[in-house]
Formats: C-alpha cells, sequence, structure tokens
C-alpha cells in the first residue's frame, strides 16, 4: 500500500526532507515494529504537538513564569498536570522534563550529591544507563552500585537487594528498567528502601500506559517519586513526567527548573495532556490489556518454536530472547528481521558472554502492533515469521527474508496505524 502525500507546506519548502518524513510514513506503515519502547501516536497528538504553542517561551512555572503572554500556557500546563495526578493518582507531577534521562537527572539533583552512592538495576541485566551504570553521567558523578537478576530464573533476588542496600546504604534506589519481562514488585523494594534509609524512585517508562490501564501495579503507594517518559505505551510524545508525594514537590520542581532545565517545550506539554486524555477513557484500558495478552501469546509462539527466553516468558509488553540456541547472534538476527520488515532490536541477556554492541539477545514487544489492533490470535503468525527470519539469517537467504517482508506487509495493510496518512 502506498500512502498518498502529506505536509504540502513542508514539502514546498524542503522537498528533500519531506521526501524523508514520507519514506518513515511508509516504512511505519508497511513493517511489523516490535520495538517495546516504540509506538503510534494518535493524529491528535501529532496535531499537538506541531501547534504554534512552539513558539513561545515559559521558563518558570504556572502563575510563576520569566516571561509574559503565558495566559494560554499557564493553562495547557496546568491541565496536563491535572490529567497526569487524576490518572495515576499522585499527589504531584511535573511535565516539563524533556524526556526520560534528564527527568532521572532531576531526581539526582533533587535527593543526591556528587559522590553519593546510588543504587539501580546493572544496564547488562536489564536495567537503565541512568540508574548508576558507568558510562553514563549518573555512574562518573555518583558512586552506582547494581543488582542483577538470578542466572537460573532471571528474576530479581529480593534477598541480595536487601543485602547489597543494607551494606552500602545508597541515597536513592531506582526500580524499572528498558529490559524487564516480568512485574516488578514495588512493595518489596520500598520495604528495602525504608529499612536502607533511601528513596525509592520507580522508573515506568517502559510500562506507564500498562500502570495507567490497570495492567500492572501502581508504584504509587510504594515509591517516593516515579520516573516516566510519555511514549512507549502511554503513547504520548517524546517527553517525560515526575510525579512524586506531596513532601517532595519542591525539591522536585526546583531540580527541573532552574536545576537542569530552561523554558519546557510546550507543543509537548500540550501533547502530553493529549495522551493523558486519551489514556483516562476506558478503550485505553483495554488497549494496555489487549498489550499484555499478545505478548503472552507471543511469548507462547515463541516458546513452542523452541525459542529461549529470559525468565521464561513475560508478565507485560516485553520478550527478551537469548538466540544463543539458535547459534545467531542477536545483531545478526535483528539485521535480517528488519530486512524481512520485521524490526526489533538486538540487545543483551542476563550473564552475557557477547559484547554489548554485537550480543546474544532480541528484544521485542506489543505496544505497536497491539495499537494497530492485531490480536492474539495473530501471534503465531508472527512468531512464525521471526522463528523463519531467525533460520534465514543463520542460512544467509535473502530470498526467504524478502518473502516474508511481503507477508508482512499484506498483513500491515490490513490493519492501518494510526497517525499514519491513509487512502
Amino acid at each position: 500500500m502506498t500512502l498518498p502525500l502529506s505536509h504540502p507546506a513542508l514539502s514546498a519548502t524542503d522537498p528533500e526532507l519531506a521526501a524523508l518524513v514520507g519514506a518513515e510514513e511508509q516504512l511505519q506503515a508497511d513493517t511489523l515494529r516490535l520495538i517495546p519502547s516504540e509506538n503510534y501516536v494518535s493524529q491528535a497528538v501529532l496535531e499537538a504537538s506541531g501547534t504554534v504553542l512552539q513558539n513561545k517561551y515559559s521558563e518558570g512555572y504556572a502563575g510563576r513564569r520569566y516571561y509574559e503572554g503565558q495566559q494560554n500556557i499557564d493553562q495547557v500546563e496546568r491541565l496536563a498536570t491535572a490529567r497526569a495526578k487524576a490518572l495515576f493518582g499522585v499527589d504531584h507531577a511535573n511535565v516539563q522534563p524533556y524526556s526520560g534521562s534528564p527527568a532521572n537527572l532531576a531526581v539526582y539533583l533533587a535527593f543526591a550529591e556528587p559522590g553519593d552512592t546510588v543504587m539501580g538495576m546493572a544496564l547488562p541485566m536489564g536495567g537503565h544507563l541512568t540508574h548508576g551504570w558507568g558510562v553514563s553521567a549518573t555512574g562518573k558523578w555518583f558512586r552506582g552500585v547494581q543488582y542483577g537478576v538470578r542466572q537460573d530464573t532471571g528474576l530479581i533476588d529480593f534477598d541480595e537487594v536487601r543485602d547489597l542496600a543494607l551494606k552500602e546504604r545508597p541515597k536513592l534506589i531506582f526500580c524499572g528498567g528498558t529490559a524487564l519481562p516480568r512485574t516488578i514488585d514495588f512493595a518489596a523494594f520500598a520495604e528495602i528502601a525504608r529499612e536502607s534509609g533511601a528513596v525509592l524512585v520507580a522508573d515506568v517508562a517502559h510500562i506507564a500506559g500498562l500502570i495507567a490501564g490497570g495492567a500492572h501495579p501502581s508504584p504509587v503507594p510504594h515509591a517516593d517519586v516515579i520516573s516516566t517518559t510519555t511514549h512507549k505505551t502511554l503513547r504520548g510524545p517524546r517527553g517525560a513526567m515526575l510525579m512524586s508525594r506531596e513532601e517532595h514537590a519542591k525539591a522536585i520542581d526546583k531540580a527541573v527548573f532552574p536545576g537542569l532545565q530552561g523554558g519546557p517545550h510546550n507543543q509537548t506539554t500540550a501533547a502530553i495532556a493529549v495522551a493523558l486524555h486519551e489514556a483516562a477513557q476506558p478503550s485505553f484500558r483495554d488497549y494496555a490489556h489487549a498489550v499484555v495478552d499478545n505478548a503472552k501469546a507471543l511469548a507462547e509462539a515463541l516458546l513452542a518454536r523452541g525459542f529461549d527466553l529470559v525468565s521464561g516468558g513475560t508478565d507485560n509488553h516485553l520478550i527478551l530472547m537469548d538466540l544463543t540456541p539458535k547459534d545467531v547472534p542477536g545483531k545478526v538476527a535483528a539485521k535480517a528481521l528488519d530486512r524481512a520488515g520485521i524490526v526489533v532490536n538486538y540487545n543483551t541477556v542476563p550473564y552475557d558472554p557477547r559484547k554489548p554492541f554485537d550480543p546474544s539477545g532480541v528484544r521485542i514487544g506489543t505496544p505497536s502492533l497491539t495499537s494497530r489492533g492485531l490480536a492474539a490470535e495473530h501471534m503465531p503468525a508472527v512468531a512464525d515469521w521471526i522463528d523463519r527470519g531467525v533460520t534465514a539469517a543463520r542460512a544467509g537467504d535473502e530470498d526467504a527474508l524478502a518473502a516474508i517482508r511481503a507477508e508482512v506487509a499484506d498483513l500491515m495493510a490490513a490493519f492501518p496505524a494510526p497517525g499514519l496518512p491513509t487512502d
């Protein structure tokens, strides 16, 4: 299916760039997107992201700006903040962080001093760079200590987490990550944080939409601070939020501005408000549960085809596969699947003997395909394509990859993506 031409003003002004945007629209329409951190936003979110709110500078917070002419901007930010508080049931929300990493940096600025000990999941075990990993500023400016998962189960050992926390006494404990296929036990982390005197930070960037839709337990009763992006499963623009108990509101706000940022991106704030409004609708609860149902069905279909899944499956939107038994490196498989129209990312697996840029695993997820309307009944076909694609990658069979790509495009044509041009 060829998409119609769009963006007439852009096409007239900069046809080269317009062609690239059109090519990306076509690619997103034709391919099966399985990267768990990606999604499709609605046309309403796209429109809000491109409004004249882009033209306005707004350093400060609503009612306390350093620029005049904020009559409408203040209302936009208040609307986004109120919707975040209502949707997640929190005391305080800050919708200004530019993205997830700056949001996490603001947490450090609010609660720690350079050189303090902080604790998070190790990056190779599924954590995030900003949870104190060495190559990140958070690991260079703070003393990062990391916990992991058990090699035999792929699950967090909370006795080990507790022992590490009591030994190291970190100022911050991060829970959450980027490659965790199982439910996060926020209550267990909270108990350890209380016992060790740490501030508990729940980084729910990947699962915020599942939490909002009731498909994953909420950290709100347990965590001192919640950090999240607003894209991924929440289906908003590329932005972030920090939420907290009222006692931490001033520290969080001061850390975001003036601590780390100048003026917020008002067009993004508006798009966040739209996404939060959409996430408050009953249909979004159906979506969140469908994401999990699809992931579980896909995991079962992959297991039936002999794939090795970290922790043996999934409770959320994400599946992490170790391709060592398939005798194909993760990077080779990911690039071959891309040629087959199946977009994934290569990823380290716990205790991976291979290097991070050439790891053993592939990470996949179901948010995007669920946004297109695919259901559990389609997951065996998806698993079959992945199986055939990995086999073709091992054999170097480009014809097989081309055949899969045609089949994928046929199915995608029957399930138009939200926000993309249609005939």
